[in-house]
């Protein structure tokens, strides 16, 4: 169900909000989060199909811009707000019981600061500022695993971030380094995940296109939106 997603990816977003220092609130209909986020994550995240302007806006830092909001449902018009849409993309959810593609390299869970900070550079594209968004302290929260595969010279192949939320295993930032083809790092990290758990996340475009061709399915819209 599009409810199991939305409330895995507020967790992540939450987890990863708490990893630079200040996490964020749940309430009855959207997350919140009172200082500003890291980069490329929302401020705020509804969490319930009646979710309302005020439920998202009351809760966060409009003092610059940049502020932006994931309407988890497409339900929210904050263009009268000053937001304008920054982009659409669509929930998917594989269930349970299907088994994952053997794929070549190594997968297997990243585990120490330096193994981190190779495969967020790796995700970069070797940009540091970026891969400056992902702290050692993701390391110690137990519902999040950042995974990653390497060929026979260590090079990273690719890699996702899985997160426990429920029932579920959510992935998000996966990415597929250099040559590698996405169905493998697909294969490759959903053969990290128990069979007996359904997976959620959401994507777009050529990576929704490689999300459906590994067994998921479409759940939803959502939308993100970006004050200006």
């Amino acid at each position: 169900m599009i409810i199991d997603a939305v409330r895995n990816n507020a967790e992540w977003c939450q987890a990863m909000c708490a990893a630079h220092g200040h996490p964020g609130t749940f309430g009855a209909r959207a997350w919140t989060s009172t200082r500003r986020t890291p980069l490329s994550y929302p401020d705020a995240v509804t969490l319930t199909e009646d979710a309302g302007v005020e439920d998202v806006l009351n809760g966060i830092d409009r003092t610059t811009p940049g502020a932006s909001v994931k309407d988890s449902f497409a339900q929210l018009d904050l263009t009268t707000e000053g937001f304008r849409l920054l982009f659409e993309a669509t929930w998917i959810q594989r269930p349970a019981g299907l088994t994952a593609t053997a794929t070549a390299g190594e997968w297997r869970a990243v585990r120490t600061p330096d193994e981190l900070a190779a495969w967020a550079l790796a995700w970069s594209d070797g940009d540091e500022d970026e891969a400056a968004l992902f702290r050692p302290e993701l390391l110690a929260d137990p519902a999040t695993t950042v995974v990653a595969g390497h060929d026979p010279d260590g090079r990273v192949l690719g890699g996702a971030v899985l997160s426990e939320s429920g029932t579920v295993t959510g992935v998000s930032n996966l990415f597929a380094a250099g040559d590698t083809d996405p169905a493998q790092v697909w294969s490759g990290c959903l053969g990290l995940i128990a069979s007996d758990r359904p997976v959620v996340g959401y994507e777009s475009g050529d990576d929704l296109t490689a999300a459906l061709a590994a067994g998921f399915q479409e759940t939803g819209p959502l939308r993100v939106w970006l004050d200006a």
